[in-house]
């Protein structure tokens, strides 16, 4: 038989169940709406903390608790960066409501969380959002529900999604016993690890309903100072983890459409450059068949007969020129005989 199958709306109940009216914490979990002891859930492993510390860790799938309180409203935290194993970095932002910063953030990265660039896809890894959400509980184990009231932070894998047969997120959870005119405070509830996910993703799943004494002590526990901070810290919180330097840059904001935009920064100084020499007078061009002419005298330079020498050595050889003969002048008696004998051929004609 299904567990769920007891928790049907004609089975029996205890009397304090019969009240017909759901708590707040019903209401909150539903999506409506220190101690330094906290449960993580780090490496899809329970682990038990205290101000930051693992003291100790559950090896089994699934643990039984009773949810005793609830924050209102889903809550959104932002953390600059890249997550480090093991770091105790605090979060630079984070709305208890989820919808503006709260007022003790020093570095609110938008007036509202519905405008803030830190929520729009893609400004995290891959298409997620860099501000992430998170539910915060106050819960008791099944076994000592007398004993310490541990916060609980659910990201929001465990807080949205669809059933996957008996196994339901956190809201789906609460809704369907709600259907049901349960109240969830007044059950066992297993926490139950996906196994089919690498990240930390947690089902939840009716067990039992407390008996009344049962009811009676995990009522009392959920308005403790304990069960109080549990859903009203942050887990850096909750952990004594410093608030994070006021350094840490501010998102880009335009200026105003009447607000006066800042002076550009002052220019530095260019040199002053020195006065140019008067350029000398080109000289006039030669014509073609010119000479170039010969470049002025410099004055004559003494040099020892050492580098005369030494000059003189190193100069190359050049290569004999060979020069054709000039053709011979022609003598005035060749001219002469060859004016006569062209009077000659002329009067043969």
């Amino acid at each position: 038989m299904s567990n769920v199958a007891i928790f049907s709306p004609g089975a029996m109940r205890p009397s304090y169940a019969n009240k017909g009216e759901l708590s707040a914490v019903a209401k909150a979990l539903a999506g409506g709406g220190a101690s330094g002891k906290r449960l993580s859930v780090k490496g899809c492993v329970f682990r038990l903390m205290v101000d930051g510390k693992e003291v100790t860790s559950i090896e089994d799938r699934y643990l039984d608790v009773v949810i005793v309180n609830a924050a209102p409203k889903v809550s959104r935290v932002f953390y600059a960066g890249v997550y480090v194993d093991g770091a105790t970095t605090p979060p630079v932002c984070w709305s208890k409501a989820g919808d503006t910063p709260d007022s003790e953030v020093k570095n609110p990265q938008s007036a509202s969380c519905s405008t803030c660039p830190q929520n729009v896809r893609g400004s995290g890894q891959g298409d997620t959002r860099a501000c992430r959400y998170s539910q915060q509980t106050a819960i008791v184990l099944a076994n000592d529900m007398e004993g310490d009231v541990m916060q609980l932070s659910l990201a929001a894998t465990s807080i949205f999604g669809k059933a996957e047969g008996e196994n339901r997120p956190l809201q789906d959870y609460v809704r369907f016993m709600m259907a049901q005119g349960i109240d969830v405070t007044q059950l066992i509830t297993r926490l139950k690890f996906d196994t089919k996910v690498a990240t930390p993703k947690l089902f939840f799943k009716p067990m039992r309903w407390l008996t009344d004494d049962e009811n009676e002590v995990c009522q009392k526990q959920g308005q403790t100072p304990d069960a109080i901070r549990a859903i009203t810290m942050t887990v850096s919180q909750t952990d004594g983890v410093a608030p994070a330097a006021t350094s840490t840059p501010a998102p880009f904001k335009p200026p105003a459409a009447d607000e006066e935009p800042p002076p550009p920064p002052p220019r530095a100084a260019k040199p002053v450059p020195a006065p140019a020499r008067a350029a000398a007078p080109a000289p006039a061009p030669a014509l073609e068949d010119d000479e170039p002419p010969a470049p002025p005298p410099s004055a004559p330079r003494r040099r020892s007969a050492a580098a005369v020498v030494a000059a003189a050595a190193a100069a190359p050889v050049p290569e004999p020129t060979v020069r054709t003969a000039a053709p011979a002048a022609s003598s005035h008696a060749a001219a002469t005989t060859s004016l006569a004998q062209t009077l000659a051929d002329w009067g043969d004609e």
